[in-house]
């Protein structure tokens, strides 16, 4: 992947008080920065210090805890006017052996939005200063939204730049502390991507590396097929699911079923060898681990007990089985794709038979609502959305299980916001949903964005979730593709966008608009509604392309 340089300039410069001559880039980005100085002495010494946070008092924040980016780095000058592109230092955490390594005619890369630079004085003058982004090919005029709600803007645009900023591999990665890829966070990634841009190929690569370079969460290896099948719903190439189609399979982890068709990571007898078939490494030794959320419900600090509800673990899980659902049913799909009629039928009748233990045993009468797993009575949020996302709740249990999740609030991460949002969407809680994206609680992107300062979606909803949290996270990027997909409607209804879905379920907005790309071109929708009446839908095709 051919990776471009953009330059940036400055939006504010200024001198503080302590002499730091400070440079605001306006958003942080992955990159380094350039500078052009005129120096008459000879053998001059800058320090220049590269960051994305600032203290109270609006200096550059030299500790600023977690894995928040900062470095100073010593900068020398010759004599005359130059221009002086800054050399990263390498990260040890994230050019390790997992690690993707930046290509070596880019150099080293750090996310910061500031640059501040110490020893300034009498002949030495800065000419100028350009942050330089170093991100994928992306189309900025591919898409857009805008609607009613201010703080709803503010989110898209957050979420977008960092689609954008966080292409700086060539590979979607779990942000700046590990650069490593892992499925959960490419299945995030992915959709939001897609929304923005007609560009598959990040993603294409992405899977063809994932297949090689699994991670150990249960629920990553079951993210697979669906990352599959949205690459093939989205760009219409066929490729990855023919591939490989093989270890697609592998990773529904139907061979961690019992006699019930439910799996478990825990007491599963055949474990090593699906470790083994999967092609986990010495790297993830302990093999498949169940994962629920992150921080799990067992990480916790202080009284914060993970990001997980307080989810209990049991040997048999409710919120991974729910995920082995969903990802039966697209290997079917995949199956019927490729013309596997035997793969086919076996994985429809494995879905039905897993819908069905999953109903009868993980599911409590007496309250309405899915338990946490087989040995465990406790509910937790993710024990009600998963299910709810995978069409395992019928109309009768919808009502408890809806009013249930709603009284939880967003009690999960950043990345399982991504299934919260879409579970509620799917069925016709956008109103809710569209609450949550709005938020100004401290579990919002508003708190991201006003209260903690950040201009990409972290890691966690804050420090206090996840002390050693990253500035630069992708997987909390959910409202960019939920806002498409869902609250626009707009989504494929055939492999390649030759037919197209558009239902948009506007909540409490009181119009939208968006271009939404595709391989044929863009799909542009504008929506207004007034209180009791139905929405107005107007929209424009590209030639090819269908409305169904």
């Amino acid at each position: 992947m051919q990776l471009i340089d953009t330059p940036v300039s400055p939006v504010c410069q200024k001198v503080l008080w302590d002499g730091t001559y400070l440079i605001d880039f306006g958003r942080a980005a992955f990159g380094t920065v350039e500078l052009e100085i005129r120096c008459a002495p000879a053998e001059r010494v800058l320090t220049v210090e590269l960051g994305e946070e600032l203290t109270a008092e609006g200096g550059l924040d030299r500790q600023p805890g977690g894995t928040i980016r900062y470095r100073a780095i010593s900068l020398k000058l010759r004599q005359g006017t130059h221009l002086y592109r800054v050399t990263i230092p390498a990260d040890e955490r994230n050019t390790g052996p997992r690690a993707i390594r930046m290509p070596m005619e880019v150099g080293e890369v750090l996310p910061f939005r500031y640059c501040g630079i110490e020893g300034l004085s009498l002949g030495i003058e800065l000419l100028s200063a350009t942050q330089r982004f170093v991100h994928a090919p992306f189309d900025d005029d591919a898409s857009y939204f805008e609607c009613s709600d201010p703080i709803l803007n503010e989110v898209w645009d957050l979420c977008r730049h960092t689609i954008k900023a966080t292409t700086f591999c060539g590979l979607y990665v779990d942000g700046d502390r590990e650069r490593i890829p892992y499925e959960g966070d490419a299945y995030i990634n992915q959709l939001s991507h897609y929304c923005l841009d007609a560009s598959y190929g990040i993603a294409q690569e992405t899977i063809d590396y994932l297949v090689k370079n699994p991670t150990w969460p249960t629920e990553w290896h079951l993210h697979m097929p669906l990352i599959a099948w949205y690459d093939f719903l989205y760009s219409g190439d066929d490729g990855r699911l023919r591939a490989h189609y093989e270890i697609l399979k592998l990773k529904t982890l139907y061979g961690l079923a019992g006699e019930d068709g439910l799996i478990s990571a825990e007491e599963c007898p055949t474990k090593a060898e699906v470790c083994k078939q999967l092609g986990l490494d010495s790297f993830f030794a302990e093999g498949l681990a169940d994962m629920v959320d992150w921080p799990r419900s067992d990480c916790g600090q202080g009284d914060i007990r993970g990001e997980a509800d307080g989810y209990v673990f049991s040997p048999v899980n409710t919120a991974v089985n729910a995920l082995h659902h969903r990802s039966l049913v697209l290997m079917g799909r995949i199956a019927r794709h490729i013309g596997q009629v035997n793969d086919c039928a076996f994985f429809e009748l494995r879905a039905r038979q897993v819908a069905d233990s999953l109903n009868r045993k993980l599911f409590d009468a007496s309250r309405g609502i899915y338990v946490d797993g087989n040995a465990t009575e406790h509910a937790s949020q993710h024990a009600n959305f998963y299910p709810l996302l995978s069409g395992l709740v019928n109309e009768v249990r919808l009502p408890k299980v809806l009013s249930f999740i709603q009284s939880r609030g967003m009690s999960c991460s950043v990345y399982g916001a991504q299934h919260l949002l879409d579970a509620l969407y799917k069925n016709a809680a956008a109103e809710y949903a569209l609450s949550l994206m709005t938020a100004k609680t401290d579990r919002s992107w508003w708190h991201m964005i006003h209260r903690v300062g950040s201009t990409m979606t972290m890691e966690a909803w804050d420090v206090k979730y996840k002390p050693n949290l990253d500035w630069n996270h992708a997987w909390g990027t959910a409202p960019t593709n939920i806002i498409i997909r869902r609250l626009m409607g707009v989504r494929p209804a055939t492999p390649g966008f030759r037919k197209a879905t558009i239902r948009p379920q506007l909540g409490g907005l009181e119009w939208a608009k968006a271009k939404v790309p595709t391989a044929f071109g863009p799909i542009e929708v504008e929506v207004t509604q007034e209180a009791g009446r139905e929405a107005i839908v107007e929209y424009q095709l590209p030639d090819g392309v269908e409305r169904v």
